[in-house]
């Protein structure tokens, strides 16, 4: 995506932060063990206003009078380079990714003093690591110290998010091009999952032919852990350990996205390992898929962002009273939330730079936000029913969930996850074909 996007943003929170200055850390390097590092990933909200791809970076986003964004990065050194790869350094920096001024981050703690004395208000992410936040309070003391020498300190800070989630919730066109091409990744890694799933290998094979496809197909990172969860694995929700033999007659729960250009995917697709569902477990996926088809159709602008839950909620009370899994009436069974012991998460959540994405859920009045154009979140309602002596036994160890991203548009919706098989016919025809 072009840096001139950047650009706008940073010119569109200088509008909304008026008389103050926003600060932005990129995240650091993390140690994996001894002097070995996990790669490296930004953070989102420094990456949203910047697409600087480097560690030990900050960013200040000045309003006023003389709006302006100023880079403080790591300088050149051609020695470090040869081992670490190349730096961008200041003047590329501020040439490349559109800032006014650059400077060495060696310089920093001089400047930004300066810099933020200027301004009523400093505005920075309220989840931003303790270091940073304590690095923008020594400056604010630096210049509380030279009060008598006429020296102006910032009356107060301000959490940066409430305005940038608002920004970020709402996706551009280039956001969402890239979006969909992460979730057609996704889409063909579980359609190649399932077509060398059976009965014998283990959770991690079908993991790794997962990750194979998305960096295959370009995507170099997964957007979360990967959820590979055989039988009764199913029935946790964030399973993560992907070691377990898949065995005949039980159902796989795969939960995995890919991240491109640091954009989530996230799908959930579940199917009999050996490539037929029971009828017990057609009974509880057919209750699952129709009450994310039902939920996906009250994705529209106007709605509010619970409606797709109630919808899905409604629908699955009814299948558990029917089927026996919750005992009273639907309405007894809403009331008491006797349905969390079979479904106990939220039906949906915001996707974008995070795979758990920014933006308010509800507003001020604690009223459930209303879904806008260029929203996009998660459908996936789920079942997932352990051995327990009140629940018929035919239904034990059946843990489905089917999960799909979902673009709000301006007519309605459009499901950027359609190309991974949910419909039941699909699944039994693609289970172990490659084999």
């Amino acid at each position: 995506m072009s840096t001139d996007q950047c650009i706008s943003r940073r010119k569109a929170l200088q509008s909304k932060i008026i008389d103050g200055v926003a600060i932005l850390f990129n995240a650091k390097e993390v140690t994996r063990n001894s002097d070995c590092h996990f790669k490296f990933r930004p953070d989102s909200y420094f990456h949203y206003f910047s697409y600087f791809p480097e560690p030990e970076a900050v960013i200040f986003i000045l309003a006023g009078d003389k709006p302006r964004s100023i880079i403080f990065c790591r300088p050149k050194n051609p020695e470090l380079e040869t081992w670490e790869g190349f730096r961008f350094g200041p003047d590329e920096a501020k040439e490349q990714y559109g800032f006014d001024e650059a400077y060495s981050i060696e310089k920093i703690n001089e400047i930004a003093p300066k810099i933020i004395a200027q301004f009523k208000s400093v505005y920075t992410p309220a989840d931003a690591d303790q270091n940073s936040q304590s690095q923008i309070q020594s400056w604010i003391n630096i210049n509380k110290k030279q009060k008598r020498a006429g020296v102006r300190t910032p009356e107060m800070m301000v959490n940066l998010s409430h305005i940038a989630d608002a920004m970020r919730v709402v996706k551009s066109e280039s956001e969402l091009d890239v979006m969909q091409k992460s979730a057609n990744i996704a889409a063909k890694a579980h359609t190649i999952a399932m077509q060398k799933t059976k009965p014998g290998l283990y959770e991690y094979q079908i993991e790794g032919e997962i990750l194979n496809q998305f960096m295959q197909l370009g995507a170099k990172e997964p957007s979360y852990q990967s959820i590979v969860a055989g039988g009764i694995n199913a029935c946790t929700l964030h399973y993560s350990a992907n070691n377990s033999k898949l065995v005949d007659g039980d159902l796989l729960l795969i939960d995995a996205g890919c991240e491109l250009e640091f954009y989530a995917s996230d799908i959930t697709r579940t199917y009999p390992i050996n490539g037929r569902f029971s009828s017990a477990q057609k009974t509880i996926y057919e209750l699952v898929l129709a009450s994310q088809k039902a939920s996906i159709l009250e994705v529209k602008p106007g709605n509010s962002f619970n409606k797709p839950h109630e919808t899905a909620l409604n629908i699955l009370i009814q299948g558990m009273v029917d089927l026996g899994l919750c005992k009273g009436s639907v309405d007894e069974v809403l009331e008491k939330k006797l349905y969390r012991d079979f479904f106990m998460h939220r039906t949906s959540h915001w996707l974008g730079l995070d795979v758990h994405d920014v933006g308010n859920y509800v507003d001020n009045n604690e009223n459930s936000v209303l879904l806008e154009k260029g929203n996009v979140l998660t459908i996936e309602p789920g079942c997932y029913i352990k051995p327990s002596e009140t629940t018929p036994k035919e239904f034990w160890g059946i843990g489905i969930r089917i999960e799909d991203d979902v673009e709000v548009t301006n007519q309605g919706n459009k499901v950027l996850s359609i190309e991974a098989p949910k419909e039941i016919n699909e699944i039994e025809s693609l289970v172990g074909s490659f084999f």
